[in-house]
């Protein structure tokens, strides 16, 4: 999903063209920009078109990096080290020393356009044997001689509308990829970031239908256009998004953007800004943090060593300890956080847990939450509880409009849906996921 962008602790290097039967080199990422800026510059250049070019090499592989360039069209690596396609990488190359003093001064602030996020794709040639609308190496050098400081050369090449980032945060380079396919009834930040992305390949693929609203929900409307998406780009037309039809869309999504071109068309904070918190801990509140609760409460019926706990929305010491509980049963790291690994965890657990759960079991353990979120157009058994238990509210509640128990989740059960999330003070998405389904259940039942 697109966030904002952080320099990676490594960087995986292809020796050769994209397709060369090459090997791979992971290498500490300032290592990789000492290594090019020692091939692809003279160490007795001024400082101030060091700096400058090596900023550009820098915004460069951020850019490969932070668009998934190549992840997303199925390579397994970050960047070549080929100068036909990215930068002169030399495996065991000698460094030269003031070119490594000044990487490790500036090698986490990168370019950007003004008012965009990404990472600048900072192209540059010799401007001698090849000529570029990027960068002059050489003509980088006479600016330097006359004068110009590094921010100033850089705007002669890439224009006045230019910022840079200073002291980025390193952390991992984490791939976007969730680690689990978005379907019917996934809900989050992914499934946001989905619908955001095709609707604006939309705009270039018209047939594609527009998601609206961006729900968050993976709903009908979701379903309809990545089926069409899956259909336009030869993927299986199966409605939902696994690893391969995840990376194509951001394939596309990031050519009609050209997010990895110098005429980019940008990529503001407000796309980037994530609506749910990317790890919850202790002290977090929120309708996130039911959800986590539900989930670990559920599973305690069947791990006696999970503490017993509340759903609250207070990432509260119980909370915490059973997500420590958790994390050790699953041999996950025993952090007390949940990302996305600890996230995914739970889900999956869940899912199995339903689907080898004997089928008189709910008499016992009450209603369960089906483990998807129920939206309009879905239809079944599921649907057909939340009317029996919606239709028992509004018979004690006039602000809940009643339901007809047919299972088929049209918009009078959104209406009836929204009515209660108002009442409850949930966010009115419409849609019904685990902290609904489970105030519905104990609603319907006078708890």
């Amino acid at each position: 999903m697109p966030t904002l962008p952080v320099v990676p602790t490594t960087i995986t290097v292809h020796l050769g063209m994209p397709d060369s039967n090459a090997p791979n080199v992971t290498i500490p990422f300032t290592s990789y920009i000492k290594n090019v800026a020692s091939h692809e510059l003279y160490p007795t250049w001024p400082e101030s078109a060091l700096r400058a070019n090596i900023m550009a090499q820098i915004s460069f592989a951020l850019n490969r990096i932070y668009t998934e360039y190549y992840r997303s069209r199925g390579y397994d690596f970050d960047i070549t080290s080929t100068t036909q396609r990215d930068q002169a990488y030399v495996s065991g190359g000698n460094v030269f020393e003031n070119i490594s003093q000044i990487v490790d001064d500036i090698f986490n602030n990168y370019i950007v356009r003004q008012g965009y996020v990404e990472p600048l794709f900072a192209s540059f040639c010799d401007g001698v044997r090849t000529q570029c609308s990027g960068l002059s190496q050489w003509g980088s050098v006479d600016l330097a001689e006359e004068g110009y400081i590094p921010y100033e050369i850089l705007q002669y090449y890439y224009g006045d509308d230019i910022n840079i980032v200073f002291d980025a945060p390193v952390s991992d380079n984490i791939p976007s990829y969730p680690g689990r396919p978005l379907e019917r009834g996934s809900y989050g930040q992914s499934v946001r970031t989905i619908q955001q992305q095709l609707n604006r390949i939309h705009e270039n693929y018209p047939g594609i239908p527009v998601i609206s609203p961006v729900s968050n929900v993976f709903d009908r409307n979701t379903e309809d256009a990545v089926r069409e998406f899956q259909r336009v780009f030869n993927l299986d037309a199966d409605g939902i998004v696994g690893k391969a039809t995840w990376y194509k869309i951001k394939e596309i999504w990031t050519g009609v953007k050209q997010l990895s071109e110098l005429a980019s068309e940008g990529l503001t904070l407000t796309e980037v800004q994530p609506v749910f918190p990317a790890v919850l801990r202790f002290g977090d509140k929120g309708v996130a943090v039911s959800s986590i609760q539900y989930y670990l409460a559920f599973l305690g019926y069947f791990l006696p060593e999970l503490p017993h706990i509340a759903i609250t929305g207070t990432f509260d010491e119980a909370t915490r300890d059973a997500v420590f509980t958790f994390q050790r049963i699953y041999g996950l790291p025993v952090d007390g956080v949940v990302g996305r690994d600890t996230w995914n965890k739970l889900l999956n657990v869940y899912d199995q847990l339903l689907r080898d759960l004997p089928q008189d079991y709910q008499n016992f353990i009450g209603q369960i939450y089906p483990g998807r979120f129920l939206s309009l157009g879905d239809e079944g058994a599921a649907v057909r509880q939340l009317q029996q238990n919606l239709r028992k509210i509004a018979a004690q509640d006039p602000a809940i409009p009643s339901v007809e128990v047919d299972g088929i989740f049209g918009e009078a059960t959104r209406q009836a849906v929204l009515a209660l999330q108002r009442q409850l003070g949930i966010d009115e998405s419409g849609a019904v996921g685990p902290v609904l389904w489970t105030r519905a259940a104990e609603l319907a039942s006078g708890l």
